[in-house]
């Protein structure tokens, strides 16, 4: 029995929304990356993009647990010398709550070629609309 390989033309790609009210931040992310990956598919490869997209919305009434509201840092560095830029999490939260839930997928993507094909297919938006009705997109519920 030979091992199935699918073809770049045969993946077929489905867009879902995601609701991400009261969901915990982390356990949302690691969801949505499994679905950008394609690894919810039988035809799962782990060197192909065979995954489908995600519609995110209410990106501003994700939760965390403990205290991590209060001392949660995103940093970044400029490359310049003293270049290392932080960001608390309430203020990112409060200025753009997207790209929280953004790097939180990101993160859990591979940080290579494909990686960055499959996070070009992640939408996410601060309150319930979007403008994706045209691609039919199926909700999606997760367990937790």
């Amino acid at each position: 029995m030979k091992t199935y390989m699918p073809k770049p033309d045969s993946i077929e790609r489905k867009w879902y929304i995601v609701d991400a009210k009261g969901k915990t931040l982390g356990r949302l992310a690691s969801q949505v990356a499994s679905i950008l990956k394609g690894k919810h598919k039988p035809i799962y490869s782990p060197h192909m993009d065979t995954g489908d997209f995600v519609i995110i919305v209410n990106a501003s009434e994700v939760e965390l647990t403990g205290k991590k509201r209060q001392q949660k840092v995103y940093r970044h560095y400029t490359g310049y010398p003293g270049g290392l830029k932080e960001v608390s999490y309430e203020k990112l939260m409060k200025d753009k709550p997207e790209k929280a839930v953004y790097q939180a997928v990101w993160g859990m993507v591979p940080h290579n070629r494909l990686g960055r094909k499959m996070i070009k297919k992640l939408k996410v938006y601060r309150g319930p609309e979007h403008n994706h009705e045209a691609q039919k997109p199926e909700k999606l519920e997760f367990g937790f």
